[in-house]
């Protein structure tokens, strides 16, 4: 009888031994497709790191938060904004209107961060932290850096906070349903902010 009962005691620790095995395997194989999730969600796109937040699949739904860094002539250049999607909808003329001033995004103002002064569209740019809006025409964009860069959309915008204006020409270009800012070196000090969206790409140099 005893020798019964140890061998049923023997079996009983083996299997919860076996279950709670099996449920670490479980917990860590769970731990690993989170992270898997997360660092998919880094994509490299046009020499420019974008960085989605939210680990969720790209829906085309939604802004996507993003950002591109790079550095050129020693100073580090960083572009933080939300990245909406055509969604088959009018884009230029229609969401976003010519002639008015645009977050240049979704929601919070688009900023655009120097830890060094740099040349934009052949302008002087101290350091400093800037919103980054544009005035879409039909044949010329205005680019805007602004001193106030922590607002909603352009609702705070003030003409008297600009820092600086530049005269930029659109250039036609491949689709890209979600807007992406690229910044793409040429050589040791040069380069260019590139911002594209739906067919159109807007180029402003940098370090000339």
């Amino acid at each position: 009888m005893f020798s019964r009962i140890t061998s049923t005691a023997g079996i009983l620790c083996l299997s919860l031994v076996f279950f709670s095995c099996t449920q670490n395997a479980e917990v860590q194989q769970a731990q690993e497709k989170d992270t898997t999730s997360f660092v998919s969600s880094t994509e490299e796109v046009e020499d420019a790191t974008i960085i989605k937040v939210q680990s969720e699949p790209d829906t085309v739904k939604g802004s996507l938060k993003a950002v591109a860094k790079e550095n050129i002539a020693g100073v580090n250049i960083t572009v933080r904004y939300h990245s909406p999607a055509v969604r088959k909808r009018v884009i230029w003329g229609g969401l976003v209107a010519y002639n008015q001033v645009w977050v240049t995004g979704a929601h919070s103002a688009t900023t655009l961060e120097l830890d060094g002064p740099i040349r934009l569209g052949g302008k002087e740019v101290p350091a400093g932290k800037y919103a980054l809006f544009t005035i879409p025409g039909e044949k010329e964009w205005t680019v805007i850096l602004n001193r106030n860069w922590e607002q909603h959309l352009a609702d705070e915008y003030s003409e008297a906070e600009d820092m600086m204006r530049l005269t930029v020409k659109p250039e036609q270009a491949s689709h890209q349903e979600r807007l992406r800012y690229a910044i793409q070196p040429a050589g040791a000090d040069k380069g260019t902010l590139v911002i594209h969206w739906d067919r159109l790409r807007i180029p402003i140099s940098i370090g000339q």
